[in-house]
């Protein structure tokens, strides 16, 4: 891997006082899991790869289907049929050759969960179901992991940071899972195929801050409504 290439690629963020050669070196050596490559997952995956984070896991379980293409921008109706995580996986090298990441094709599961999210330092869900991001939350807790939290529907999209150097987790803010029948989601409601590029933009924000020891958000949830604009930070 060449200096050169690395200091051409990355040299517009290095520049930044509060990264330089220090920090680009804590994104080379971070290891990040990415639990979904839909909405969120996709320019989640598109900006920590180009970023230089040096090893990324992609986990996500389905394939690509048409109407996924409007919003789920890693994706062609060439890979109509194909696993999500490998297409993905294939695209992201393609992105950045000089990190490495892997296709993760199985369901998480109370089953697989420790062995696999032990092996990161910081889990990104960008799932869709409240089963799986209750999982990952409480199995982020056990394990003492950083865990970016984000959620999407119609314009609306919220994020936060849970159980970073002792910060409170997902239920601390909201203790029981929901009845999934009484939740409005993104199959039933729909959503604005611009809003998970704009939260998942942010979610991978905030995961990049944390990796550079930056402030990030604790204890505190983010609202963006992005039909009128309002933007609420709620402290929990």
């Amino acid at each position: 891997m060449s200096i050169i290439q690395e200091f051409l690629r990355y040299n517009r963020q290095t520049i930044l006082p509060e990264i330089g050669d220090e920090g680009q070196e804590k994104l080379k050596k971070a290891r990040v899991l990415v639990i979904g490559a839909g909405g969120l997952g996709c320019p989640i995956l598109q900006y920590i790869a180009t970023a230089g984070v040096g090893f990324i896991g992609i986990m996500d379980f389905d394939a690509v289907e048409i109407h996924n293409l409007h919003r789920q921008i890693l994706y062609t109706e060439n890979e109509i049929g194909q696993e999500k995580a490998i297409v993905a996986q294939n695209m992201v090298s393609k992105l950045n050759p000089l990190i490495q990441a892997i296709a993760i094709t199985e369901k998480l599961t109370i089953e697989n969960a420790v062995q696999i999210i032990q092996q990161y330092d910081i889990v990104i869900d960008g799932s869709d179901n409240f089963a799986t991001r209750y999982l990952v939350n409480d199995t982020c807790v056990e394990l003492q992991k950083p865990l970016i939290y984000g959620s999407i529907l119609k314009f609306e999209g919220q994020i936060a940071v849970f159980n970073d150097k002792g910060s409170k987790n997902l239920r601390d803010l909201f203790p029981e899972m929901p009845d999934p029948k009484e939740v409005p989601n993104c199959n039933l409601n729909g959503v604005l195929g611009t809003l998970p590029g704009i939260i998942g933009t942010m979610m991978a924000h905030e995961t990049l801050k944390l990796i550079l020891e930056l402030p990030t958000l604790k204890n505190e949830l983010v609202l963006f409504n992005t039909l009128n604009y309002s933007f609420t930070k709620l402290n929990f």
